[in-house]
Parts: structure tokens; sequence; C-alpha cells
């Protein structure tokens, strides 16, 4: 099942706006675009769930930096489930996401973010 265009865009802006310094430092829109069983397993290797990834990103300061993302893509695991990898160049990581809608809305329900080399394309295609 591959993902409509219009519903790969809207995942895609609320996986950027993650990125954004005023929703990282927001515990409303955080919660608000993270699931209640949410993890994640960071680029450091500590594992996290919602309230400690949102306790992270409180306390994290912004170095002003924009983030690149690069290599998005998206692919459908279920009628409601989308997996999401994508790059972000400045960290050289690859980003796994699983969103899932429910009540109408788009929530992340896993994230990992994995150190790499920048030269690596994400293999996942939509």
């Amino acid at each position: 099942m591959q993902v409509e265009a219009a519903e790969a865009s809207l995942i895609r802006e609320q996986e950027e706006r993650l990125l954004q310094p005023d929703v990282r430092a927001s515990e409303a829109a955080l919660g608000a675009l993270l699931a209640d069983d949410f993890v994640e397993f960071g680029s450091s290797g500590t594992v996290y769930d919602k309230r400690s990834i949102i306790a992270a990103l409180l306390r994290e300061v912004p170095d002003g930096e924009p983030c690149t993302m690069r290599d998005f893509a998206t692919r459908r695991l279920a009628a409601d489930v989308v997996l999401v990898t994508y790059r972000i160049v400045e960290s050289r990581t690859l980003r796994s996401s699983i969103w899932r809608a429910a009540d109408g809305r788009w929530q992340m329900i896993f994230h990992q973010g994995t150190p790499s080399d920048p030269a690596v394309v994400v293999p996942c295609a939509s």
C-alpha cells in the first residue's frame, strides 16, 4: 500500500515540526504530536518514553542551526500506520519514525536516530 501524497505531506510537516525549537520547547505541542505509548531509541543509545523525551527536549538549549532533512521517504505498514525514514545532515544521523492515525490525527509512536556516514542514503523508498 502506498502512502497518499496528502498523507505523506502532512506526516512530513509534523516530523519537521518536531525539529523546530519552539515546538521542542512546548510541552503541549510535543504532547499533541507524540502518542501516549511513544518510545524512542536515541542516537546516544538512550531509550525514552513520552514523559522522558518531553522532559529531555524541554531542557534542550537550541544551537540556532536549523536542521536539514534529506531523503525523506514513507512506507505504509498498515492502514493506519506509516514508517518514515530520512537523514538529518547536520547531525549525520539516519532517522526513522512510525506514525499512527488515531482519533482523526497522526501521532508518532516510535522514533530512532542512528549515527551515520553523511553519504549514506536512506534505502526506504516511497
